[in-house]
């Protein structure tokens, strides 16, 4: 399982640069246009068109497997258009954070995988899929990759993106128990895990960066000592320039130097050559 993702983790960095540029801000303009066009238009034809139907998908309108992501802001009307044009700005900001560490290519596939599995689950117990939970699934990870970072909550409140997880997850647990309530042979109680298969596919371990210290390693000898993560700052070498890991052959920068910069070594060159996210697409191949 590790070689499959290692390996799959190369397809995406050879191909990092494919697929739809800006992917959140085309689904950000997308629901504005379908919200203004619906609320010119009472009797909100597009948004009939574009909604996901399994009726109308069994009929043959399969464009609704995909664009029902096009109408976030109408199907959250249960809140104000403010909130749920904030909640679509920062969900643009995740995607674009995504894009950004990921490239283009990863990020199109994480999403894709999202709507697919809504798509399978929707047809098959038959339910109303919107693009709420998938969004959130944007919000998770984000948090799993840069678990220590702080956001402004409400844009004034600083809080750490691994403690919003909590709740998210927290809210996730209470929802499947509320829904289990219902029955467990109805299967409504999957709704909120849909989400999380996609994160759990993508992410796989990674997923202990979001989860509270005593749940990392339950082993007495780990929570008698955790591992320094930057042991290589205390050290020195001769020329008095501290020790790291990983080195960009190009830029020189450091794991030691920039910890939370992301560093490839390219199978490319004859050779360990080392290069930052910023150079691992960019540079000379050594042969």
């Amino acid at each position: 399982m590790q070689e499959l993702r290692k390996r799959f983790d190369r397809w995406c960095l050879k191909n990092r640069n494919k697929g739809i540029r800006n992917l959140m801000l085309v689904i950000a303009i997308g629901n504005l246009i379908t919200y203004f066009l619906s609320s010119i238009d009472p009797s909100r034809v597009v948004y009939s068109f574009l909604c996901f139907s399994r009726s109308a998908i069994l009929r043959g309108q399969i464009w609704r497997l995909f664009t029902y992501v096009f109408t976030y802001l109408l199907d959250t009307k249960g809140i104000s258009f403010l909130l749920a044009a904030v909640s679509l700005f920062c969900y643009y900001q995740f995607g674009k954070i995504l894009e950004q560490i990921w490239g283009s290519f990863r990020f199109n596939f994480y999403y894709l995988t999202g709507i697919l599995l809504n798509d399978i689950f929707s047809l098959i117990f038959g339910w109303s899929c919107t693009a709420t939970d998938l969004n959130l699934s944007l919000f998770l990870a984000v948090a799993t990759i840069a678990p220590e970072a702080q956001v402004l909550l409400f844009f004034i409140l600083p809080i750490r993106m691994k403690w919003m997880a909590w709740v998210y997850l927290g809210f996730t647990v209470f929802n499947v128990l509320q829904l289990f309530s219902y029955g467990p042979l109805y299967f409504l109680w999957l709704a909120p895990i849909v989400p999380l298969l996609n994160y759990i596919l993508f992410f796989g371990k990674d997923i202990r960066n979001v989860l509270p210290d005593f749940l990392k390693n339950n082993s007495p000898r780990a929570s008698r000592s955790k591992p320094n993560a930057n042991w290589a700052s205390s050290y020195q070498q001769k020329n008095a320039q501290p020790a790291y890991r990983h080195k960009c052959t190009v830029c020189g920068r450091t794991d030691t130097q920039y910890p939370n910069l992301e560093f490839r070594y390219c199978s490319k060159c004859s050779g360990f050559y080392c290069y930052c996210i910023d150079h691992i697409n960019n540079h000379e191949h050594i042969r």
